[in-house]
């Protein structure tokens, strides 16, 4: 079997980034998930390429180490994004790399979204912002998103984010490779109905 491209496009700013620590675990996750199959990941750092991204904007052209990066992009089997949060939508930098990617680059591709932010309350940018732009470029959106206040790298919130992040990793290893749901058992499929009940007693 061929190996599994994945491209990691992470927007982070700083160094080190809260962003780039998202996209690594989400990353983690999803290899794990998707074990043993051999998992080929290809990170793109958008802060690496800014200044190329701005030329590129300008004069249409992409530099040799812009175009290797974007060639990651569309030719993975999968895609996973991670973005600070500003003003209730996703980063300028990011919007420039999605802005030259080829017309159709992710069509039919299975995308994982993650975002940071300093508040909970910009987590409605993942539903508000990005999905709405990976619909429109025709990406197949992972239903399971990941959003990482600065709180919840705390001591108290670091289990629980862990636990997002492993889910949905898993859902996104389900969705890459065309896995059926795992089927819940429901604990009250058996139970006879009330109406049933009172029906057998009246005889």
């Amino acid at each position: 079997m061929n190996p599994f491209h994945l491209a990691v496009i992470t927007a982070g700013v700083t160094q080190p980034s809260s962003t780039r620590l998202l996209a690594d675990r989400l990353t983690a996750a999803t290899v794990a998930a998707l074990a043993p199959r051999e998992v080929v990941v290809e990170v793109v750092d958008v802060r690496d390429v800014a200044h190329d991204l701005t030329n590129n904007v300008l004069t249409g052209f992409a530099s040799p180490e812009l175009q290797v990066r974007l060639d990651a992009i569309t030719e993975a089997d999968a895609v996973i994004v991670a973005t600070p949060i500003y003003a209730a939508s996703y980063s300028g930098l990011f919007k420039m790399l999605v802005d030259v990617l080829p017309q159709d680059a992710l069509r039919d591709t299975p995308v994982l979204l993650g975002a940071t932010g300093g508040t909970a309350r910009h987590s409605l940018a993942i539903d508000h912002a990005l999905r709405p732009l990976f619909a429109h470029l025709g990406a197949l959106v992972a239903p399971v998103a990941v959003f990482a206040a600065s709180e919840d790298w705390g001591s108290t919130d670091a289990g629980r984010l862990g636990e997002r992040i492993e889910r949905a990793g898993r859902t996104f290893a389900a969705l890459v490779t065309g896995q059926p749901r795992v089927e819940r058992i429901d604990p009250f499929a058996d139970v006879t109905p009330f109406e049933s009940l009172l029906s057998g007693a009246s005889r």
